[in-house]
């Protein structure tokens, strides 16, 4: 095997292509309505980081379908099977029956115009966070269908993913075997930062970081792990280099602390390296080769980092995925063991 992608992002070029996975009430309400996207990418759409110009059709937009991640992904980047992260506006909706039907035309799309067409493709479960009992029933509904790997959510949404108002999916989740993914993006019901909103697309983005700390924060102390030893967590497009100093920081106010949580009972850092994985694209940086070695020794683990090439999202050099200072044994891990290790419906799949 050559590597697994842990993070592509299927694009849904507007609602029409959803309607026949929809009943007619919904149907209707989406034409009625003229509700002709519900596309929440943060990055411009014409921007260079959005797509490269050679992985874009005709229209401009990119991953609108198999062939494509089977040039670009397969070919191109030399994977052999590739984990579908379909952003598509499910938590950006205020009406939760709306999000609802949503959700799972959304599930349905990727499993017969992707899922079916290929069998290389994985995929994650997309669930209305709005509704908890909702979104354990479309965990339900898609548990037998092993192509599915994982639960997906956004970093930044209602409240913090710990709080225990959250826990029944995340016991549907593990009862499954499916990690939950946390996903750079926003529900933008709330600012991205706690300043308020900001004025600016870089602003956004860097802000991501902050949503990607608080959920760490919050899933560690509100007692996630010790009610669930079995679920594991996956960061996608999270960044990298900013997890070991906030462990650091939050192992250090639980030292002071942790009276206040008794059910945390080891040091946060070694909850986070034991339960969380991240993937390695983007990663943030300087290219230089000895400080990428730093930084990833900072991490204190090899199991941690998981290959992806955020496709169709242009975030490195030609085909360079992996970034320099990596080692082979590191790529190696990434690629595969890692993978394979956080993934049990996967490893099932591929044993």
């Amino acid at each position: 095997m050559r590597g697994i992608d842990c993070d592509v992002h299927p694009t849904i070029p507007g609602t029409h292509v959803l309607l026949p996975y929809l009943d007619d009430y919904w149907q209707h309400q989406l034409v009625d309505r003229g509700i002709d996207s519900l596309a929440t990418i943060t990055y411009p759409p014409n921007s260079p980081i959005t797509a490269r110009p050679d992985w874009r059709g005709e229209d401009g937009q990119a991953a609108v379908d198999v062939a494509s991640v089977q040039e670009h992904v397969f070919s191109g980047l030399g994977s052999d099977i590739a984990i579908c992260n379909c952003l598509y506006g499910v938590q950006m909706i205020f009406n939760e029956d709306m999000a609802v039907a949503v959700a799972r035309a959304i599930n349905r799309f990727i499993a017969a115009e992707w899922l079916d067409r290929d069998p290389r493709l994985r995929a994650s479960i997309v669930i209305p966070i709005q509704s908890v009992e909702k979104s354990v029933e479309e965990i339900e509904y898609w548990a037998a269908d092993k192509r599915f790997v994982q639960v997906l959510v956004l970093s930044m949404g209602e409240m913090p993913l710990g709080r225990r108002h959250y826990w029944p999916i995340w016991e549907a989740a593990v009862r499954h075997g499916l990690p939950l993914a946390i996903h750079a993006g926003s529900s933008y019901h709330h600012p991205v930062t706690s300043l308020g909103w900001p004025s600016y697309h870089v602003e956004d983005y860097a802000a991501q970081s902050q949503g990607f700390q608080s959920q760490v924060a919050s899933l560690v102390c509100e007692g996630t792990f010790a009610k669930f030893p079995d679920l594991r967590v996956v960061l996608l497009e999270s960044g990298v280099t900013w997890l070991p100093a906030f462990a650091w920081r939050l192992t250090k106010f639980w030292f002071g602390l942790r009276s206040e949580v008794p059910w945390v009972k080891v040091p946060p850092t070694e909850i986070i390296r034991d339960r969380f994985r991240l993937t390695a694209q983007p990663f943030d940086a300087p290219d230089d080769a000895a400080i990428v070695q730093r930084a990833i020794e900072h991490l204190g683990s090899d199991e941690m980092l998981l290959f992806a090439s955020d496709y169709p999202h242009a975030q490195f050099e030609g085909d360079r995925a992996v970034p320099a200072g990596f080692s082979e044994a590191l790529t190696q891990r990434m690629r595969i063991d890692n993978p394979l290790d956080t993934y049990p419906r996967l490893r099932e799949s591929l044993s």
